[in-house]
């Protein structure tokens, strides 16, 4: 049985990705579950974050997010039984493969896969939708009314957010880096209800000539937005951006200043600084700044397992198509 790990390059050479042969699973303990992978997601490795976490190994186990079918159990589980469908997240520390044919899980680390949702589905869209519900029922309690700003609406992330959002009752305003990202914000309607689009109003930015600031206040009558989830920001002026996608980015001062009186911004930079002026002005709005992190509830001992298993409990896999 082999399983894919990504092998640090040696003496500054490139790093490869590597099959390993394994003859046979480690002794399962009391809490693991024996999982039948049937799909596992590929998803980015930060290895800046197992770098700081001391995580770091010359094989790192590729994909986390998996989907699969209960072995066996061991004594003292009690959530699952064999033939069980489950999803779940390996944490970081984990020694075991997403890209294996059968690999052993703590109890913790999975809930049960609602019955409407593929197996594809289930592993690809788990990280983004832990994501996405984090950054809005817990970071910014999202509900009836607020108005919603998702950079990057047509991003695996984005699209979640777009829909979660609207499920709880808030009017999403979305930017778009493409006319094809446009043009799949604007055909996102709900499968029941209404068919009005998701997204109350896309704003392209691919040209770099709409001020995105201004938009969102024109949209909003001059209140601003409630809550904002970006897809990263400038910190500099556009001149000192190489990339051509970071010049496309909001200014950190544009984000603060379509945010609304006690509006909430939820920020995937984790370099993210903010001069005194920009305190001072969110300050005067009530304002708060959230940082996304994606492993949060796995580094917690305290919320393990809280946000996996209450995304997809009230969610129940309902997907937007």
């Amino acid at each position: 049985m082999k399983a894919l790990f990504w092998q640090r390059g040696a003496s500054g050479g490139a790093p490869a990705f590597v099959f390993q042969e394994r003859e046979n699973l480690p002794v399962a303990g009391d809490n693991d579950v024996k999982v039948q992978v049937k799909a596992c997601a590929l998803s980015w490795m930060d290895t800046k974050l197992l770098s700081e976490m001391k995580l770091e190994k010359e094989f790192l186990p590729v994909g986390r997010e998996i989907s699969g079918v209960v072995l066996e159990v061991g004594s003292k589980v009690s959530f699952f039984q064999p033939d069980d469908e489950v999803v779940g997240i390996l944490p970081l520390d984990s020694e075991e493969s997403g890209v294996c044919e059968v690999i052993l899980v703590h109890q913790h680390y999975l809930v049960r896969k609602p019955e409407k949702v593929c197996w594809v589905e289930a592993a690809g869209t788990l990280r983004d939708g832990v994501r996405a519900y984090t950054a809005l029922h817990y970071l910014s309690h999202v509900s009836p009314g607020k108005t919603v700003l998702v950079m990057d609406g047509a991003s695996p992330f984005g699209t979640i957010a777009v829909q979660l959002a609207q499920h709880r009752g808030a009017k999403v305003i979305s930017t778009a880096y493409s006319l094809e990202d446009k043009q799949c914000l604007e055909r996102l309607r709900p499968t029941v209800g209404t068919r009005q689009p998701l997204v109350a109003r896309v704003i392209d930015v691919s040209n770099g000539k709409i001020d995105v600031a201004e938009s969102c206040l024109e949209e909003t009558g001059g209140l601003g937005v409630d809550i904002v989830l970006d897809a990263g920001v400038r910190l500099y002026s556009k001149e000192d951006e190489s990339n051509l996608k970071s010049q496309l980015l909001p200014h950190k001062h544009d984000i603060i200043t379509l945010l609304g009186v006690g509006g909430h911004w939820i920020t995937t930079e984790r370099n993210l600084q903010l001069d005194p002026p920009d305190s001072n002005y969110l300050f005067l709005k009530g304002a708060t700044v959230s940082f996304l992190n994606d492993e949060v509830w796995n580094l917690s001992t305290v919320q393990q397992g809280k946000y996996l298993y209450t995304y997809l409990r009230r969610h129940n896999g309902e997907v937007i198509k």
